[in-house]
């Protein structure tokens, strides 16, 4: 079975977030089912495209609107990704030193009608095609309506939904833009009075997969817009966890930490990362140090982070370690928490990130909205307590330490109450020493991996080619 992953990320391509990551795993671990998988993507200007060599295999025009646009496709070299790789380099408009823009429309368009047009050209076509998210959402319906992709309309499509919350919404007076179709077919690019890429993808796409069970069952009750198109086609629809990549997330072979362990070794490894940690940012190594990973925006709670940890550092004898960006008036607001127990890395660093899922006590996850989640995952691969709300993969990943065979810590609702209760349950937790360390052990052993995903999701192909 030969299946095609087109996404705009791909770690360690080219990575914003967890769409990255899952693009950058699932493959790999297909290819182990015997199932050879291959990822097309932009090509950006990075550190990676700049330090990696490519072969151009594909040189065309397509026309985008009355403009016609150059575009290559280029294959990696030396190729130790664990797939193959193909990117989609037009100069113009995707090789740029950052993924996302206030032009993707033009964009990610030109880059799906590049896309479809090199695999028109293939001898060999795809078995099953699998996009991700809104910027390939248009390629079911160009599948099926568009007049020069005739003969690729009998591939299935795979859509999976990363995140409902962002669609790629432009205006109608673009629609000329997309590969001429029958105009009687328009409505199926609509939703909400604009042309929809996320819409038209759960409507034209042979399945829908979201990124765990529990997100499938809210989006139909939230979905910033979809949530009857949803319920009205969720006889196609299911939800299937994300795993983590174990060859990357390894606590024994990670070359980004300050010392390597395992689960016997976890106590002395995590000690010496936590130190480096609480030397580098000013903190006490002897005090349970609360950690936050990710993007400062509404949907992980970062509104209420000022307060909360505030709140939480008067209240219990804790540090607090956040590395991440995004809402500039939380990054502001955080420079007046005293720096006494606190501190914070405004940006994005992959290795400091491995450093504190490995020295860290506890992760935060105080999410409105967390379609499966993987930060929660590598905490736990890597002997950190997660501190989640009851959301979406949260919540199909997590169970708090009150319940039977539980590991981590729950809190219902993302209030600064909620939150810091949390946090000094949390806090307890951590003066028991003979029961925290072997929750430690315990939470190392849990397997995410991407194995039982990676086999539901080629039994989910293998139903499409029956």
């Amino acid at each position: 079975m030969n299946i095609i992953h087109i996404s705009a990320e791909c770690y360690p391509i080219a990575k914003v977030g967890g769409l990255a990551d899952v693009v950058g795993a699932l493959p790999k671990y297909q290819k182990e089912l015997q199932a050879s998988s291959s990822v097309i993507m932009p090509l950006y200007n990075n550190s990676f495209t700049q330090t990696n060599k490519f072969e151009k295999i594909y040189e065309n025009y397509i026309a985008l609107g009355h403009e016609y646009v150059n575009i290559q496709v280029l294959k990696l070299i030396d190729n130790k990704l664990g797939f193959e790789l193909f990117c989609i380099h037009i100069p113009d408009l995707l090789f740029k030193d950052y993924v996302y823009s206030n032009n993707d429309t033009d964009r990610f368009l030109a880059f799906q009608i590049a896309t479809l047009d090199w695999i028109l050209t293939l001898d060999k076509k795809p078995d099953i095609i699998h996009i991700h998210d809104h910027h390939t959402g248009l390629i079911p319906f160009m599948l099926t309506q568009s007049y020069k992709y005739e003969k690729l309309k009998d591939i299935p499509t795979v859509l999976t939904i990363h995140n409902a919350q962002y669609q790629g919404w432009f205006s109608h007076e673009k629609v000329s833009l997309i590969p001429p179709f029958n105009f009687e077919n328009v409505g199926l690019l609509d939703w909400g009075d604009s042309i929809n890429p996320l819409a038209a993808a759960i409507k034209c796409s042979w399945r829908v997969t979201t990124v765990s069970p529990s997100y499938m069952e809210e989006l139909k009750l939230n979905a910033n817009g979809l949530e009857n198109l949803l319920a009205s086609e969720s006889n196609k629809c299911i939800g299937i966890l994300n795993g983590i990549d174990s060859k990357v997330w390894n606590t024994e072979t990670d070359n980004n930490l300050v010392k390597n362990y395992n689960i016997s070794s976890s106590k002395s490894g995590k000690k010496a990362n936590k130190k480096w940690l609480c030397q580098k940012f000013n903190l006490d190594e002897n005090k349970p140090l609360f950690t936050f990973i990710g993007r400062l925006v509404g949907e992980k709670g970062s509104d209420l982070f000022p307060e909360i940890f505030t709140k939480a550092l008067k209240e219990n004898n804790i540090s607090i370690l956040l590395l991440g960006s995004g809402d500039k008036e939380v990054e502001e607001r955080l420079n007046y928490i005293p720096k006494e127990n606190f501190n914070f890395y405004i940006g994005y660093n992959e290795k400091l990130a491995h450093i504190i899922y490995a020295g860290a006590d506890f992760l935060l996850m105080p999410s409105r909205v967390e379609p499966c989640g993987l930060n929660q995952m590598y905490s736990l691969k890597y002997g950190t307590v997660p501190i989640v709300n009851t959301i979406g993969g949260l919540k199909d990943t997590i169970i708090d330490i009150n319940s039977k065979d539980g590991y981590g810590i729950l809190h219902n609702g993302v209030t600064i109450k909620e939150v810091t209760d949390a946090i000094t349950r949390a806090t307890k937790f951590y003066s028991e020493k003979e029961k925290f360390t072997k929750n430690l052990k315990t939470i190392m052993k849990i397997d995410n991996s991407w194995n039982n995903s990676a086999q539901e999701y080629v039994n989910l192909y293998k139903t499409l080619k029956q």
